[in-house]
């Protein structure tokens, strides 16, 4: 079945005339224009006049922006805007803290004590909280865990998820291990999801029971093959460089980017409870390059979006693409757009940070809408200009990479 979506456009109107006096104080706008164009979108019920609506919209804040002009740019929420003007419309939702893998970097050896069931998000709660930020302005949801998949009811909670997409929702993403994604991911695709991020650290089946304390690895190839296969419109593959452990794989990741329609993307160890992060084991983005371009000389820099997490590059003749997460040596804190909510509820506006704020005693609370992104407001306000350096970080209380949702 399919979680149902509570009415919510009255809810929106009511809140976003709210933000209009928020943003008065920064950008005037025309009364006149936010009456015809904001309420008046609000009240249109045929789709034709929905998409008639947005692309005038867009052809005059396109305009506002080459004129210089202020008075027809629409506001964005200021509860998701925090006090560096960072615009967050990226939500990161954990489904479960549950695994079936145990990957070193990610789960201590000992493994974590799981949240009890009636403390984690329900399904109504999660669909709740996500319409609530997509009223605000988030247009991305990616869904993460522990493995998502693990999950008897992802389909569904996908397809009411997609259902978002009419109320402003232009993605749904999901990060897995791949383990059981050949024979999911048409289903994935037809349920309503768009991207997927697939995790993978070696190309040595060995090695992967080494790193994962499991096995699987020829699972994870097949279910790349296959969503490849099913027309997901974006397919990434996650891995973490570890010091001698994977970066003689370095290259031959590279190769599956010249070979399949892939983004390849390495990512810099990073430090989280029990993962015995060190210095030592860190292998930087500018090795990798290095590394890379003595095998690849043709390798060049595509341009990025303010808010990418990754560098991206190709080289003539790739199918895909490579890209490098620096969150070590070259934070991109500047252009955060990300939140998160973990499998309890807790809001995270850093993934490094250990600031938390319970929305899910907020939503057992019966708090109204008002008052519940009062509390999200709060605490993105709260978020700080970049996250701490390396040494800091080590010596930083956190949460397994597990209890966060990667």
């Amino acid at each position: 079945m399919t979680f149902k979506l509570l009415p919510s456009a009255a809810a929106r109107g009511k809140r976003c005339l709210q933000h209009f006096n928020h943003f008065e104080s920064r950008i005037t706008f025309h009364r006149s224009l936010w009456s015809s164009s904001f309420i008046g979108q609000k009240d249109l019920s045929s789709n034709i006049g929905n998409k008639k609506l947005n692309s005038e919209i867009q052809v005059e804040d396109q305009n506002s922006h080459q004129t210089g002009n202020p008075s027809t740019i629409l506001p964005f929420s200021h509860f998701l805007v925090d006090s560096f003007s960072r615009h967050h419309t990226y939500l990161r939702i954990s489904l479960t803290e549950r695994c079936n893998l145990r990957c070193k970097y990610c789960m201590p050896e000992e493994g974590v004590e799981l949240t009890e069931k009636e403390k984690l998000l329900s399904n109504a709660e999660v669909l709740k909280l996500a319409q609530l930020f997509v009223a605000e302005g988030v247009d991305k949801i990616r869904l993460t865990g522990g493995e998502p998949m693990v999950r008897k009811d992802l389909l569904q909670i996908i397809e009411s998820l997609n259902e978002l997409k009419s109320e402003g929702l232009k993605t749904i993403g999901m990060t897995t291990n791949g383990i059981t994604l050949k024979r999911k991911a048409k289903a994935l695709k037809q349920a309503g999801l768009d991207h997927i991020n697939i995790s993978l650290d070696t190309l040595e089946p060995e090695k992967f029971q080494f790193v994962t304390r499991r096995n699987g690895w020829q699972n994870v190839m097949d279910g790349i093959h296959a969503a490849i296969d099913s027309g997901l419109a974006k397919i990434k593959l996650n891995c973490v460089v570890m010091r001698g452990l994977n970066e003689d794989e370095i290259v031959g990741f590279v190769k599956l980017a010249q070979t399949l329609p892939i983004d390849v993307r390495f990512i810099e160890y990073m430090p989280f409870d029990g993962n015995k992060w060190s210095q030592m084991k860190m292998f930087s983005y500018m090795e990798m390059l290095e590394l890379i371009r003595k095998e690849f000389p043709n390798l060049y820099r595509l341009s990025n979006d303010s808010t990418d997490t990754s560098k991206s590059f190709t080289a003539p003749g790739f199918a895909g693409k490579i890209g490098f997460i620096t969150s070590m040596s070259e934070h991109f804190c500047g252009g955060c757009n990300r939140l998160r909510i973990t499998a309890d509820g807790n809001l995270k506006v850093c993934l490094f940070g250990n600031a938390e704020v319970s929305l899910r005693d907020a939503l057992r609370s019966n708090l109204p809408d008002d008052e519940l992104l009062d509390i999200i407001g709060k605490a993105v306000k709260r978020k700080k200009k970049q996250h701490a350096g390396m040494t800091n970080l080590t010596n930083m209380k956190n949460r397994p990479m597990i209890l966060i949702g990667g």
